[in-house]
């Protein structure tokens, strides 16, 4: 698989991210569908799996463990990697819960660009602009910490 013109540890990486993406996508497919199915331990498994190999594979290995193991995150990915062994163990609805947290304390300093960017999106950004929804929405996105 050669790109014209590209070299090919370039065209090597692209393939490799892909892969990432559609491990990524997977693992978030089984998790929505294991929590449909009133959190079947299987498919919930499976997703944790492909998500967190996935997610090496798009960013690489070295930035992955970067990330997760941040002494300022200590305690988030505690939460999120405890959460995906109480899975694999057996009890789904307690690691499903660990996970969200462990995620939400991961993933806060992204929340506001996530925000920012769907209030632009026409049909999504009036949706978060209804009463009810608007408040969650301004004190999700006005967040600045940065984790």
């Amino acid at each position: 698989m050669y790109v014209k013109g590209a070299k090919p540890d370039n065209v090597h990486r692209s393939f490799v991210e892909q892969i990432g993406m559609g491990l990524t996508g997977f693992g978030v497919f089984f998790l929505f569908f294991g929590m449909v199915l009133f959190f079947d331990k299987a498919l919930l498994a499976i997703g944790n799996i492909l998500f967190v190999s996935g997610l090496s594979f798009v960013i690489g290995l070295e930035r992955t463990f970067r990330f997760f193991f941040q002494k300022h995150k200590v305690k988030a990915t505690g939460f999120f990697l405890g959460g995906v062994l109480v899975v694999l163990i057996g009890w789904p609805i307690v690691g499903v819960v660990l996970e969200i947290y462990g995620f939400f304390l991961l993933f806060r300093g992204f929340f506001p660009v996530a925000v920012g960017f769907i209030r632009r999106v026409p049909v999504l950004g009036s949706l978060l602009s209804l009463p009810g929804i608007s408040k969650l929405v301004d004190k999700i996105g006005e967040s600045n910490t940065m984790v």
